[in-house]
């Protein structure tokens, strides 16, 4: 589940959605989540075929 989907079900914007847990990334396990690098967004986005619109870039 990527960032954007979160932000819709939590009907906020993702940038929000992300700015919250970097004020709280203390109350979220390690593994609970992990940052794509650039690099590894664009293969993804490539080998799905998605823009950058579609996953909330």
């Amino acid at each position: 589940m990527l960032d954007a989907d979160l932000a819709e079900l939590y009907e906020v914007e993702t940038f929000n959605l992300n700015k919250a847990v970097k004020r709280n990334i203390d109350r979220f396990p390690q593994d609970f989540m992990f940052q794509l690098t650039k690099e590894e967004a664009d293969s993804l986005r490539f080998q799905i075929g998605m823009s950058k619109n579609d996953i909330g870039e």
